[in-house]
């Protein structure tokens, strides 16, 4: 069986973090504390524009 990575349905905003998280087998929140973390410290990572385009691309679990 393939995994397929979905947008998650235990979501804080468009559920992408914990989707990567149930992808990974990881925790969501350790996912979003670290993709802020990313955004913030990094200015080479736009985290917003790269949210957005992830929240487009990968599909809701129905």
């Amino acid at each position: 069986m393939t995994k397929r990575l979905f947008r998650s349905n235990d979501r804080m905003l468009g559920g992408v973090c914990a989707g990567i998280a149930d992808y990974f087998g990881w925790d969501p929140t350790l996912v979003r504390v670290a993709y802020l973390v990313l955004s913030i410290v990094s200015a080479a990572f736009p985290g917003l524009l790269v949210y957005i385009i992830l929240w487009i691309i990968i599909p809701q679990r129905y």
